[in-house]
């Protein structure tokens, strides 16, 4: 089915649903003791990663609880080993079948709607009893689908701890890598010797760096005695060509699952990366990671609180003049800095131009001592 068809087949099925289950619900009330839960939403890897703060705040405030989460198809594999007992659903909303077979889940008692709210719809679809959001989503009338809408706080704090406020107040809770077992990958060949990952592709292009200074940052690694190892997602031939034409340095890209990635990062010395998806694995796997930050916020996708025990280290440029924008998931935030701007509007990511090799290997001497 074409993909357009198929969202509209999508939409048919969970708009009406949605519709008649909050008109014909009666007075609704949130129940104290959720017996099944539902997190509802739609984000890329590196969103849904900094969702975990949120899953084991659940876990703890609901222990006999069980929890549903939505993911993509992708990502399933990550949660096999079920961690805090949460079992990953894959749903697509532009894949009827997917939300055919979410559909079967029903009913909820309480739903989590992180990010967009018009998951909401989804949520009521499913039969939430109480659906609970972040305040302040545009239009307005998606925040009309949820019973409860938590503010966004005036103090600034990590996107993973915000997310995590869906379920209640910081109860102080650091991450712990037992609650998350590895999950198991198919074997792939890895270095014998200590390495340390460089992965160099982002999904938002302005958030990449110049292919000669990774290639000046794996030598000058390499003569610390570790082995660079480049790596990067699928369909990244031609960035991995520009970086290493010549083929020095082992290369996976394109070449990894997200479970094989995992354990990639896990057995690695060291992770520079920038602000992407494997920059949040690290974070569950335990590598001490050196992140570079252009038009991204260190402030949103860094550690916070549940990670704050974390080996990292953020390297950008502070207060860059055009990290001007405040917007979070079409929110208005007065203390977000980010940029989000594309590159019609911004041909050349200066705010990653002026990150400096030096700076990066300072931040690697700091985590390897």
């Amino acid at each position: 089915m074409p993909r357009a068809r198929s969202r509209l087949a999508s939409r048919l099925a969970l708009v009406p649903r949605a519709v008649l289950k909050r008109l014909f619900s009666g007075k609704r009330r949130k129940p104290t003791q959720p017996r099944r839960i539902l997190v509802a939403h739609q984000l890329l890897l590196g969103d849904t990663l900094m969702l975990t703060p949120l899953l084991a705040r659940l876990r703890r405030r609901y222990p006999e609880a069980k929890i549903v989460m939505t993911v993509s198809r992708g990502q399933v594999p990550l949660y096999a080993s079920r961690p805090y007992g949460v079992r990953a659903v894959a749903f697509d909303s532009r894949d009827r079948s997917s939300v055919m077979e979410l559909l079967a889940e029903a009913p909820f008692d309480l739903a989590l709607v992180p990010g967009d709210n018009r998951h909401s719809m989804l949520a009521l679809a499913l039969g939430s009893r109480w659906v609970v959001a972040l305040a302040g989503d545009r239009p307005e009338w998606k925040n009309l689908l949820s019973d409860e809408l938590i503010p966004i706080p005036a103090e600034p704090l990590a996107l993973a701890d915000l997310f995590a406020l869906l379920v209640g107040e910081d109860d102080g809770a650091v991450y712990d890598p037992g609650d998350w077992p590895c999950p198991v990958s198919v074997p792939f060949e890895l270095p014998q010797r200590d390495y340390a990952v460089l992965n160099v592709d982002a999904s938002i292009v302005l958030r990449r760096w110049q292919p000669e200074k990774w290639r000046q940052l794996a030598a000058k690694l390499e003569r610390t005695g570790l082995e660079a190892v480049f790596c990067a997602g699928h369909g990244a031939q031609e960035l991995m060509a520009s970086i290493d034409p010549e083929r020095r340095y082992r290369s996976y890209a394109g070449m990894l699952d997200l479970p094989q990635l995992w354990h990639l990062i896990g057995r690695a010395r060291l992770l520079v990366c920038l602000d992407s998806g494997p920059s949040h694995l690290a974070k569950l796997a335990g590598t001490p990671t050196v992140v570079l930050y252009g038009p991204g916020s260190p402030l949103l996708s860094g550690p916070g609180r549940f990670w704050r025990n974390h080996p990292y280290r953020a390297v950008t440029i502070v207060d860059f003049p055009c990290r001007d924008q405040r917007t979070l998931f079409k929110r208005e935030i007065h203390w977000v800095r980010r940029c989000q701007r594309t590159p019609k509007e911004c041909p050349a990511p200066l705010c990653m131009h002026a990150i400096e090799v030096e700076a990066v290997l300072a931040g690697c001497a700091d985590l390897l001592r």
